[in-house]
């Protein structure tokens, strides 16, 4: 026993002289400076993952604005100077926005390849988002929103709001609930024509609880999420495998075909799937997995952290509570429980540029993204003060969480400041400056250039309402004022918004009004 031990242990080590001898990559002249890391395969990836942001300043202020890391299985250069991210940008003949996207998606959720290049489908998914979620869409969508988050927040929730005292709940499950169950119903539609009663019908009581339960089977599989964008198979999750399937069995095409008011987005996907795909049903299904899991996965915590530093600053609250009020006082909107909701169309939401420097600020704060090329071949990367060669399938990246918390563009970075994308005349500030330079490039929470995500303008008018409507129909405190900020989940670096790591607990009822 002890000597096959000892074969054993014997092998695992020369394998692993081996790769340190053999199958380290080395630095060509013309590349960037070079990190492999001292664990095979992995490479720093370890050291990576536990805190993105003190690795990237560490190897930044050792190897300077641009450096190469094995992660994974990848070398990924990190480009960290702004003032080169348009660099990046111009690089297109050279540099594949979508190949990353596309082999992600297919991991992660479990369909064939959305790539037209694999034959699977002819769609140019990015457009159809465009298409669907900008423009006159997203009138559309604003409007069922406004209509939907109403409902969820004053019918399906009524039970717990009737004596008029104070909920207590964690804000996290909270802005969970009440987003993710009025976005399915805004892209999903539903099974059910809403009323203004206060009480809720047997056929809605059962269509929210098929709802809440498709909440429980995405929590489920997001928690695995980044383990699946890492590149481990999802059947070593038994409960995550099983509530991806039912999130498909849930979207499956002749489910959806049962429902009202889908959305232009869902609709126009189906129909591209059944007359440009060769998906079977599940496949086709598991793209409108991979549609919810992009609308929901990343404006839950944005919701969460704006409205968290709202109400841990009262000067911003008061700030916000007196725009909305100025707005639907403009709009002519009043505010009631009889059964008539307030709306807001696109525009009157777009007059609150308070509301947007806070949304922006707690994204800043919170948003952990990265933006992704690969080289489609061997080429040369000229930036503003030097050119490096890049091999053909290696990774350039954005990290621009080290951009958001800068202190020589944002003062005192790590500080929520309600007013910091205002300027003296109480509207949008577009000028930020690092070394007396003024930048493009100084928020990204939804990337740049053509990958930037085609869903933030709705994410954003999502935000604005479901804040609108609680300053309108609730009082909302939190249990302990004095709580402390809760930190990062930082599990999920490089996929956008991060999560708290704990909940915090609040209390709300609605208003006499």
């Amino acid at each position: 026993m002890f000597l096959t031990s000892w074969i054993w242990g014997m092998a695992v080590v020369l394998c692993c002289v081996s790769w340190f001898l053999l199958g380290r990559r080395r630095r060509r002249q013309g590349e960037p400076p070079l990190e492999n890391g001292f664990l095979p395969y992995l490479g720093c990836a370890l050291k990576f993952g536990a805190n993105p942001l003190e690795f990237l300043k560490e190897k930044q202020k050792k190897h300077g604005h641009i450096f190469t890391c094995h992660v994974a299985g990848k070398y990924i250069h990190f480009l960290t100077d702004p003032f080169s991210y348009h660099a990046l940008m111009r690089q297109g003949k050279h540099l594949d926005w979508k190949k990353f996207h596309f082999a992600t998606s297919a991991k992660a959720f479990g369909h064939g390849s959305i790539d037209p290049a694999e034959g699977n489908t002819t769609e140019n998914f990015h457009q159809t988002f465009i298409r669907t979620l900008q423009g006159n869409a997203l009138d559309a969508l604003i409007e069922a929103m406004m209509e939907n988050l109403q409902y969820v927040m004053l019918q399906s929730r009524a039970p717990q709001l009737q004596s008029n005292t104070w909920v207590t709940e964690g804000l996290y499950t909270f802005c969970c609930q009440v987003m993710f169950e009025s976005g399915f119903l805004t892209l999903f539609g539903k099974e059910f024509h809403s009323n203004n009663d206060k009480t809720l019908t047997s056929k809605q009581e059962t269509e929210r609880a098929h709802i809440l339960n498709a909440l429980e089977n995405f929590k489920e599989f997001d928690k695995i999420f980044p383990a699946l964008v890492a590149g481990l198979p999802i059947h070593l999750f038994k409960s995550a495998h099983s509530a991806r399937e039912k999130l498909g069995e849930a979207l499956l095409h002749k489910n959806l075909q049962k429902r009202d008011n889908l959305s232009e987005l869902v609709t126009l996907r189906m129909f591209l799937n059944d007359t440009l795909s060769t998906f079977d049903d599940m496949e086709k299904a598991k793209t409108h997995v991979a549609v919810l899991w992009a609308s929901q996965a990343n404006t839950i915590p944005a919701t969460f952290w704006t409205l968290f530093y709202l109400l841990k600053s009262p000067e911003a609250m008061r700030a916000a509570t007196k725009e909305v009020q100025s707005v639907l006082e403009s709009a002519e909107e009043s505010i009631s429980l009889n059964g008539k909701h307030i709306s807001l169309n696109r525009k009157q939401l777009d007059n609150m540029p308070i509301l947007d420097s806070i949304i922006k600020e707690a994204m800043r704060l919170s948003s952990a993204s990265m933006t992704f090329r690969v080289a489609k071949e061997d080429f040369t990367l000229h930036l503003e003060d030097d050119s490096y060669n890049i091999r053909k399938d290696d990774v350039v990246a954005l990290y621009p969480q080290l951009l958001h918390f800068d202190p020589e563009i944002y003062a005192d970075p790590l500080t929520f400041k309600y007013d910091r994308f205002l300027n003296e005349k109480g509207e949008e500030k577009t000028d930020f400056y690092r070394n007396g330079r003024k930048l493009k490039h100084y928020y990204m929470p939804f990337g740049t250039g053509i990958a930037k995500c085609p869903g933030r303008l709705f994410a954003v008018h999502e935000i604005k309402q479901f804040l609108a409507l609680i300053f309108s129909y609730f009082e909302i405190e939190l249990v302990d004022s004095n709580v402390k900020c809760p930190s990062l989940d930082q599990s999920r670096a490089g996929l956008g918004i991060l999560q708290p790591s704990n909940d915090i607990d609040f209390r709300y009822r609605l208003k006499c009004l």
